[in-house]
């Protein structure tokens, strides 16, 4: 069954979140789209309805993003959150991740970078969207703990934007889409696509999937 998947929105600006809203509503996997302003609007959201997919804001009226993301995993371990934020501090990222997270982009992105990135989580994918330094997927979260624990050789010598660009080769994403995702050009990307490679010790990306897959450092696809 095609990817299908109910979407909640939540950020306590009105225009934001219709802005987001008449990006997602056309498009053919998203199922059905929920409206949360508050933190208590969010929690509350999944008792009316199923919800697969969230666009988190950092900054709600009632509490922390971030923290409001960690609740929910907590009871929903198989919900994809994409932070969507002003702010792009390196420790406000890492804690993002730290709360389980697959994903952080900047509210001034372009906005087929926010639609790619909810795809990518909502696929199983983790997304750094332009701006936002690959350094903090290392930097101490709250609680003083990695935002990333360590990874098994030879996984351990790839740097944080190359374990983004293997989630994509994994996820089975063309270079040009990793790109429009990372924020550089295809070019770049095929030049980061063959240190991966050599780092790993493939010759092409099915083998790279596969031994991401097997050891865990990448989610294994999901039946539809």
């Amino acid at each position: 069954m095609a990817l299908s998947r109910h979407v909640l929105v939540v950020d306590d600006h009105p225009i934001l979140r219709r802005g987001l809203l008449a990006l997602l509503e056309p498009l053919p996997w998203v199922a059905s789209i929920t409206e949360a302003s508050t933190v208590a609007d969010a929690l509350a959201a999944f008792r009316q309805g199923p919800v697969d997919l969230v666009a988190m804001d950092v900054g709600l009226p009632d509490g922390d993003g971030v923290e409001a993301t960690r609740r929910l995993l907590s009871a929903h371990p198989r919900l994809a959150v994409l932070i969507i934020s002003l702010s792009g501090d390196d420790e406000v990222v890492a804690r993002a991740l730290s709360a389980g997270a697959r994903g952080y982009v900047l509210k001034d992105a372009a906005p087929h970078v926010v639609v790619d990135a909810l795809r990518t989580v909502a696929e199983g994918g983790v997304v750094l969207g332009p701006g936002i330094n690959p350094g903090a997927l290392r930097s101490p979260g709250s609680g003083g703990h990695p935002a990333v624990q360590k990874l098994p050789p030879p996984f351990d010598a790839l740097t944080p934007r190359e374990l983004q660009i293997l989630s994509g080769i994994a996820a089975g994403k063309t270079n040009e889409r990793i790109a429009r995702e990372v924020g550089v050009t295809p070019k770049t990307i095929r030049n980061q696509v063959s240190t991966v490679m050599a780092k790993l010790g493939v010759s092409g990306r099915v083998q790279a999937a596969l031994l991401a897959r097997d050891a865990g450092v990448v989610p294994r696809p999901q039946a539809r």
